[in-house]
């Protein structure tokens, strides 16, 4: 009976024991399987090929657009507009005439002179014939080509006055509205118009006294202005030699073409100024970085599979953040599911960058 209950208690020990083996067994494969499943399934992700390219570490500031040339147009001499050359808004070049004072009595007072000093040229002979035949002394005929010499003098002087009677344009430029009209007593006080020239124009701005020593004459500067999406360019021609005690800035103005007369004098400019240049600079997305405890890291791509890099950046833009280590040209980063990405992971990586190439 003992030895019946001790075979029966072996098999079912021995029935159970091989369940247990199949159960487990068959759990290792089902197991090995889905890892092996899930191993083998590349994640896909976007990413881009490091390539070297110019960066520029720039500061925002703002400045204000001015004429190339600008003046007020005045009458050096008082009297009645006789005439007015121009049209309000014109186009007028250097040299051109533009309002005509009456010069009727200056004319007048040159005649009466010329009178005078055709008068005063034939004594002038007459004593220098006498000189020479010792008629007279040298001292009298001295005193006659003092009276010639006068009398040309104040010629001259009128004759400047009556020029002056022609008031011209000093430059080309554009001339506004006229402030005068014919018949109209100017004097020297009255402004008649202004004249501008608005092709360039003249960018003026001022930077911290920090950024004194990286600025530099013939530097490239962008900038933009109200109600126009349009960016434009200007180069730095003259910086002002001392800081400003009282702000603690240094003033620079800067020069931009304005072929299409867009830009208006007294606009307020907003500029993006760069400081230095990097030839051969690494470049990453924003999204492409993970904040860690001890810096920041990106992941990139080592035969298909993900791996950790650990960098170092410095100045960085809207979009992108400049590499100083843990990267170089060539390597692919990745840009989409990092925050959930692993080491090792296999990736499935399209180039959003593609159409460029590797310097």
């Amino acid at each position: 009976m003992k030895l019946k209950f001790v075979v029966y208690a072996l098999i079912i020990i021995g029935i159970a024991a091989l369940i247990y083996y199949r159960v487990v067994k068959n759990k290792e494969i089902n197991d090995g399987g889905k890892s092996q499943g899930i191993s083998d399934k590349a994640i896909g992700v976007n990413g881009i090929v490091l390539q070297p390219q110019e960066f520029s570490n720039t500061i925002l500031i703002s400045g204000s657009i001015g004429a190339n040339e600008q003046v007020q147009i005045r009458s050096q001499v008082t009297g009645i507009i006789t005439h007015i050359y121009f049209n309000e808004g014109s186009t007028v070049k250097q040299g051109q005439s533009l309002v005509k004072i009456d010069d009727a009595e200056l004319q007048a007072q040159l005649s009466e002179l010329l009178i005078r000093e055709n008068l005063a040229s034939e004594n002038e002979q007459r004593a220098k014939s006498l000189l020479q035949k010792e008629g007279i002394s040298k001292e009298e005929y001295e005193i006659t080509l003092s009276a010639l010499k006068s009398l040309q003098a104040q010629s001259q002087i009128i004759r400047t006055q009556i020029s002056k009677t022609i008031i011209k344009a000093p430059f080309d430029g554009t001339i506004g509205l006229r402030n005068v009209s014919v018949g109209e007593y100017v004097t020297t006080d009255i402004v008649i118009a202004n004249l501008v020239n608005i092709n360039p124009v003249k960018i003026t701005f001022s930077v911290p006294e920090k950024y004194a020593s990286s600025m530099k004459v013939n530097t490239k500067v962008r900038f933009t202005f109200a109600g126009s999406g349009k960016t434009y360019t200007a180069i730095i021609y003259a910086i002002e030699p001392g800081i400003d005690e009282v702000t603690r800035t240094i003033q620079l103005r800067a020069k931009a073409s304005n072929n299409d007369g867009a830009l208006l004098p007294g606009s307020f400019a907003n500029i993006e100024l760069p400081l230095t240049t990097i030839k051969d600079a690494l470049l990453i997305p924003t999204e492409a970085v993970i904040p860690i405890q001890d810096g920041k890291k990106v992941f990139i791509v080592k035969n298909g599979k993900a791996k950790e890099a650990i960098i170092k950046t410095t100045s960085r833009t809207d979009k992108d953040l400049l590499v100083l280590s843990g990267l170089q040209a060539g390597d692919t980063v990745l840009t989409t599911g990092v925050m959930s990405m692993k080491q090792g992971t296999s990736v499935k990586v399209k180039i959003t960058n593609a159409d460029q190439h590797v310097q």
